[in-house]
């Protein structure tokens, strides 16, 4: 039997603030529990505001969860002791790269650069600033870019690529972390069809080449088809649907999405001219 990669129990997250004076509250997160194989490709699924981005920085670290009975770990080590992050949590977190929608490179800097800033957990930030990085250093960054084709582009300065380059330098990034587990937020929702497609087959290679485990959130139901065997659906937080990502009828979509769901559905079965649609021709569906 498979030990889980990412096992994450009864994970909340509430975010406070005032309205009209008075404190008020909103859970984000609700009661979340499911855990994730090694190797696995899993869309992480639901209309905006279900939670999706919430959740991905509460599997990074960079929120923390409710205090309770929750719990996140990753390779057996647990993010929290007690209410608190546990002491190797720079550890842990070396072991999961993160790729968001905002590319979050230097336009100013080489593509190299930008993908050696991915050391910054190993280095000091003088260091990175000064771009003190060694020959070995610089070796695993052009391996990096070319495990995600950009191999060429290591040196042009990083505004001059495209919006799927640039993605795919992001990926990159992550892959110098050394990372077993890759957290992608919406990673193509800014993409045309044909760099959509690339940066899906870059993600999903690295499960496939290097054994890595993927969770990417999306909006587009038939790339999450295409990429995915399993699909985590939330609506209000909670987690409402976890099984094959082919199994998703018209009637689960509309559970997941709610009022949005026509549009989803016209997409995803329907229409002809939609950008889901180009994406399936482009990869020959």
């Amino acid at each position: 039997m498979n030990t889980p990669l990412l096992d994450v129990k009864s994970v909340s997250k509430t975010f406070k603030s005032h309205s009209f004076g008075r404190p008020a509250s909103f859970k984000a997160v609700d009661e979340v529990s499911f855990s994730v194989n090694r190797g696995e490709s899993v869309a992480l699924l639901g209309a905006s505001g279900s939670g999706k981005s919430t959740l991905i920085r509460l599997l990074c670290g960079l929120e923390k969860i409710d205090a309770g009975n929750g719990s996140i770990s990753v390779d057996t080590h647990s993010f929290y002791q007690g209410t608190s992050f546990a002491p190797d949590i720079r550890e842990t977190r070396k072991s999961i790269g993160v790729v968001f929608q905002q590319f979050n490179l230097v336009g100013q800097l080489d593509v190299i650069t930008n993908v050696l800033i991915g050391c910054l957990a190993n280095k000091s930030a003088i260091d990175v600033l000064l771009r003190r990085f060694t020959e070995a250093e610089r070796v695993a960054a052009l391996e990096c870019l070319d495990k995600v084709g950009l191999g060429p582009q290591a040196y042009q300065r990083a505004s001059t690529l495209s919006g799927g380059q640039q993605q795919r330098v992001a990926v990159a990034r992550a892959l110098l972390r050394g990372a077993e587990l890759l957290l992608a937020d919406e990673p193509v929702a800014s993409l045309d069809p044909t760099s959509a497609k690339k940066v899906m087959d870059v993600l999903f290679g690295l499960t496939q080449d290097l054994g890595m485990t993927l969770i990417v959130s999306l909006h587009q139901i038939s790339i999450a088809q295409t990429y995915c065997h399993r699909a985590l659906g939330m609506r209000k937080g909670r987690l409402i649907y976890d099984g094959l990502a082919s199994e998703l009828s018209v009637q689960r979509l509309q559970a997941l999405y709610g009022a949005d769901a026509q549009e989803i559905v016209t997409d995803t079965f329907n229409s002809p001219q939609s950008s889901t649609q180009q994406f399936s021709t482009l990869i020959g569906a």
